[in-house]
């Protein structure tokens, strides 16, 4: 059962990260009224968020366990699947996004 942790570590590392972009996201547009675009220490902030989640897949994807067998391939995807997602899902959102 070791292993199912391993494969859930990747999706809930970018879960942390999802809800902490969103969360920085809230918290600096909630007292701006309008549609205008988040200031710039506001743009460094969810950046910074962002590069510190893809930075914190790396000791995890250097810890999860090698081998051929399935007990060391699904974590590694799970691994992969969570740096991947975090990359992909959350690049719109710190570079493009908007109040």
């Amino acid at each position: 059962m070791k292993w199912l942790w391993w494969v859930l570590a990747g999706p809930t590392l970018w879960a942390v990260v999802f809800v902490a972009v969103y969360s920085a996201h809230g918290a600096v547009c909630a007292p701006i009224p309008g549609p205008e675009g988040l200031t710039t220490g506001a743009r460094l902030l969810l950046i910074g968020i962002w590069i510190l989640g893809v930075v914190a897949f790396w000791p995890l994807l250097r810890a999860v366990p090698t081998g051929t067998g399935r007990a060391a391939r699904l974590p590694r995807w799970g691994a992969w699947i969570g740096f991947f997602a975090t990359v992909f899902t959350l690049f719109p959102v710190v570079f493009t996004t908007s109040c």
